[in-house]
């Protein structure tokens, strides 16, 4: 039986009104908002105090990176984790790989992807829901881990000399906004011609025609990309190296070696359609068609807290994905530091589980754990160090920010672990099939 919907009247209007007026703690907080953010009226010092920037553990890395005005978080924070090989090896005290680079061959193979996904749906009908989905995310910026291992199993790496950013790298917002309404002409055309009996070879060859456009735009905003290059560098002992003419690919291998399939992406998703010690992957999902699929396996808190801790132990630091939407202040995520319910009567604690399944949350950004302050016992902690990619001119300090462990439980989503900190449990969950979800599932978000 259908809910019958009830209209606000009156009678409640003025019983809304009275209760407002008869408090003046209600008065007091609408002064307070007139000139300020609501979160900043909900800030509290005494909370904030409680996550210092000390660190039990806490790893020497290099230099924050800039992402400026782009979506790339997961691509700057995966390549800040790879250069730090780079740099322990060499002895090099800055450094960055081209984020660039990597940026123009994941947009080039998501366009490809796109257009395959066109002709893979070209049977459904506009409103379908899979196919909408598809039309509004598009190509963005956003990413996972497993699409950063495709396009470098496939193209390399270069150095940030190499393939230095461009304006439209660092601010990818109206060329973006220009490839999808392009993308969207062709997916018409496709579904034009395919509805019209037109072969698999002749799609195959106007989705060419349009890849051939799209490589040139590219060359156009990022600059075409190095087919081989020197690599100078001046180490800590102040000699200088270069190692001329090298592929990209060459440089991947020789510098950091094979170790891309040594890591897993371990995430903490407690809804009931996603058993934890299960693996999952998220339909059309990805950029490198024939690449690595994304591959979730899903754990308790405690497991997955344990697994970051144990490689930063071995002095390994993290790339991770959280939702920084929530509790955020000018240098660190603490949910302890905001105290909603003295000023509006009312706390904002939703459950994680709660929090995915009604779409109040979802993973929108990727940074790097590089440190932990633990307490009572090898694996509890009360907070965490960060590396960001938005300058060094924000966070605590030089870029670096701290997160509560208690806003670790409710955000963080997602780790990138190597697979010797697996136990023959999650070994084995890795092995099986995974379970496809939908393209809109929350575990994709951060990837559009």
């Amino acid at each position: 039986m259908m809910h019958e919907a009830r209209a606000v009247a009156q009678e409640d209007l003025a019983r809304y009104a009275k209760a407002y007026q008869e408090d003046v703690k209600n008065r007091a907080m609408t002064h307070a908002l007139s000139k300020q953010s609501v979160a900043d009226a909900a800030y509290t010092i005494a909370g904030a105090a409680k996550t210092q920037f000390k660190f039990s553990i806490d790893i020497p890395t290099m230099p924050v990176t800039n992402q400026k005005s782009s979506g790339r978080c997961w691509l700057f924070a995966g390549l800040n984790v790879l250069r730090e090989i780079i740099a322990k090896k060499y002895k090099i005290k800055e450094f960055e790989l081209s984020q660039n680079y990597v940026a123009f061959w994941d947009k080039f193979e998501k366009i490809n992807y796109f257009l395959e996904t066109v002709l893979d749906t070209t049977q459904l009908p506009p409103d379908d829901r899979t196919l909408a989905w598809v039309m509004q995310v598009g190509v963005q910026d956003g990413g996972q881990w497993d699409m950063l291992v495709s396009l470098i199993k496939k193209y390399g790496l270069v150095s940030k000399d190499a393939m230095p950013e461009t304006f439209q790298s660092s601010n990818t917002g109206a060329m973006n906004q220009m490839i999808n309404t392009r993308l969207k002409e062709n997916a018409v055309l496709l579904r034009q011609m395919a509805a019209q009996g037109a072969s698999r070879e002749e799609l195959q060859e106007k989705k060419d025609e349009f890849l051939s456009e799209y490589y040139t735009l590219l060359c156009m905003c990022f600059t075409q990309p190095p087919k081989k290059f020197d690599f100078e560098y001046v180490d800590e002992d102040k000699k200088y190296h270069i190692h001329r003419d090298i592929t990209p690919k060459a440089f991947y291998e020789d510098y950091i070696g094979d170790i891309l399939d040594d890591y897993v992406s371990v995430i903490h998703a407690p809804t009931q359609d996603k058993p934890f010690h299960r693996a999952y992957t998220v339909r059309y999902l990805g950029n490198v068609v024939g690449g690595n699929p994304i591959t979730y396996l899903n754990v308790p808190m405690p497991e997955l807290k344990k697994l970051v801790i144990d490689q930063l132990k071995a002095g390994e630091v993290v790339w991770f994905g959280s939702d920084v939407s929530k509790f955020g202040t000018d240098d660190s995520w603490d949910d302890g530091a905001f105290d909603y319910a003295s000023g509006f009567g009312f706390s904002l604690d939703l459950p994680k589980e709660h929090r995915l399944d009604y779409r109040d949350s979802a993973m929108n950004h990727a940074m790097v754990l590089t440190g932990v302050n633990l307490t009572d016992g090898e694996y509890q902690a009360n907070r965490w160090k960060i590396e960001n990619s938005w300058g060094d001119d924000r966070g605590g300090v030089k870029g670096y920010y701290r997160m509560s462990d208690t806003w670790f439980d409710q955000f963080v989503y997602q780790a990138v672990i190597r697979r010797d900190f697996l136990d023959d449990t999650l070994r084995q969950a890795l092995i099986q099939e995974p379970v496809q979800l939908n393209p809109w599932d929350p575990m994709g978000s951060l990837a559009d």
